[in-house]
């Protein structure tokens, strides 16, 4: 039996707007098991991103609590990486520096942190690229840099928001591919935020379907179709079908 690495329980999350309070989260219970890569899935603006800040320590539960290897989250920590849809990374440092910064906030020593930053600069496809800085990179690239930089301080949850969701439909598939690719390698626990059925079906262990805001838990999915996965294979079809249909209710 797997160890559950992410607990939620009851978790709400509101916001104090000028028109009053909004609430986001409404009692989400989810747990995350060791190495499992869970899809959250559901309609755009519906609440995924608040919910993967919350369980990241970047924003705070209104109720309810959160629980990492057993700990409550109270604020952000190295256990926990996040690579978002904007890589965010920092203009005026190469792809090592960017990479190996993680490690050097935390006073790791040049030599350990750079042998650590090359291998996942080489695992993530990026060697030759280490002086390379983001204005020069591709998005795809800039990608694999959020990656290996979450990589590289060897969390032991990721959370990825939407992280392929401004690339081309090409750069997309491809990077889908890494991310398996690279997860099979270093396997960690990831939870995954996306509206895309297909990228939710190839990449995921099991598929949260959310409802809409305020969003919680509508449904759960476990998908054991065999990797690599074939996006035109008939379970695939008519698992994407069947998930799209409850998603579609919830608008």
């Amino acid at each position: 039996m797997k160890n559950e690495v992410i607990v939620c329980k009851d978790v709400s999350k509101r916001f104090e707007t000028e028109r009053g309070v909004v609430d986001v989260i409404d009692k989400v219970d989810l747990t995350v098991e060791e190495n499992e890569l869970v899809v959250l899935f559901g309609p755009g603006q519906c609440g995924k991103t608040t919910l993967i800040n919350v369980m990241a320590g970047l924003e705070t539960a209104t109720g309810g609590e959160v629980t990492v290897s057993g700990k409550k989250v109270e604020k952000p920590g190295p256990d926990r990486g996040v690579v978002y849809q904007t890589t965010a990374l920092f203009p005026w440092l190469t792809v090592m520096g960017n990479v190996e910064y993680g490690p050097k906030s935390r006073g790791i020593s040049k030599k350990e942190r750079r042998e650590r930053a090359q291998y996942y600069i080489d695992l993530v496809g990026l060697q030759g690229f280490e002086n390379s800085f983001p204005s020069k990179l591709s998005g795809g690239m800039k990608q694999r840099v959020g990656i290996a930089r979450a990589y590289c301080n060897e969390p032991v949850v990721m959370f990825m928001d939407e992280p392929f969701g401004h690339l081309d439909a090409q750069t997309r598939y491809l990077m889908q591919e890494e991310l398996m690719r690279i997860w099979e390698k270093e396997k960690r626990t990831i939870v995954f935020v996306t509206n895309n059925i297909e990228e939710a079906l190839y990449l995921a262990d099991r598929i949260v379907v959310m409802t809409n805001c305020p969003t919680t838990v509508k449904t759960e999915y476990k998908i054991d179709l065999p990797r690599p996965r074939d996006y035109v294979a008939p379970e695939f079809l008519h698992l994407r079908e069947e998930i799209s249909a409850v998603v579609d209710k919830t608008l």
